[in-house]
């Protein structure tokens, strides 16, 4: 029987709510993403993040995967290379909004939404607070970003400021999950971040930097991309996706278990 919740009739989806299922929501957009990698890069991490966590938790927990989202909010700046939809933050946050509390006001009351987009987390937080405000439940929250950062830096080739955007981490997950849709022969360096501080880390890997101060303004971008791809291998996309999810799913079944 499918896990899949646009496969159920509402019988079905009855009966999961009886079950108290977990939901899973992944979230990712369509942005440009280098010459080396497809727009909707994001949204196909989420989607496979997604799926692979249904998969390791299904044969434990009832669950319901939902479906992805796949455009949200990117900043102006990247509009100059062809491929980048921006939905308005604003439009998108209360987008979000209204799915989840659909679902939370059927009576489901376990949802993880998965964030798969740099440019969400402070979005995504933002809505899970309304959301409890509005229905007292509390969404959970993953990125696979965050729940691989230590296997990744344990196996990855690039220096600092080689991991931001369309870069190792991002050409690593794709190479193994659908290398036909990559062109490394268009990979380049050459948008290594080059910049240095003490207070931002300049790599999404590197730790928590202790400010906000955007990436796109602090050098520019000639490719779209922010980092080092061309070191990026099928291998290091495996142990991201098996770290990611490994973690994720401890986690949802702590999630769901906690009445």
């Amino acid at each position: 029987m499918s896990w899949r919740f646009r496969d159920q009739s509402w019988p079905q989806i009855q009966e999961h709510l009886e079950k108290g299922s977990l939901l899973i929501l992944p979230v990712g957009t369509t942005e440009e993403h280098g010459p080396h990698l497809p727009v909707d890069t994001d949204a196909r991490i989420a989607e496979a993040y997604g799926l692979r966590l249904a998969e390791a938790l299904a044969p434990h927990i009832p669950l319901l995967l939902m479906d992805t989202i796949r455009y949200g909010y990117s900043m102006k700046i990247m509009k100059q290379w062809p491929g980048t939809i921006v939905v308005r933050s604003r439009v998108f946050m209360d987008y979000v909004f209204e799915v989840c509390r659909s679902v939370l006001e059927m009576g489901f009351d376990k949802l993880a939404v998965l964030d798969c987009h740099g440019h969400h987390s402070g979005a995504l937080n933002t809505v899970s607070r309304e959301l409890c405000d509005a229905t007292d439940k509390a969404i959970a929250i993953l990125s696979p970003a965050a729940l691989s950062r230590d296997e990744f830096n344990a196996v990855r080739k690039s220096p600092p400021g080689g991991a931001i955007h369309a870069d190792e981490w991002e050409t690593s997950l794709l190479l193994y999950l659908c290398p036909e849709v990559v062109d490394m022969a268009r990979a380049t360096d050459e948008d290594l971040m080059r910049y240095r501080s003490e207070f931002v880390a300049g790599d999404n890997f590197l730790g928590r930097q202790q400010v906000t101060w955007s990436t796109w303004y602090l050098q520019p971008s000639k490719t779209g991309c922010y980092g080092m791809p061309t070191v990026a291998t099928a291998e290091t996309g495996r142990v991201i996706m098996e770290a990611a999810v490994g973690k994720g799913a401890r986690f949802l079944k702590e999630f769901w278990e906690k009445r």
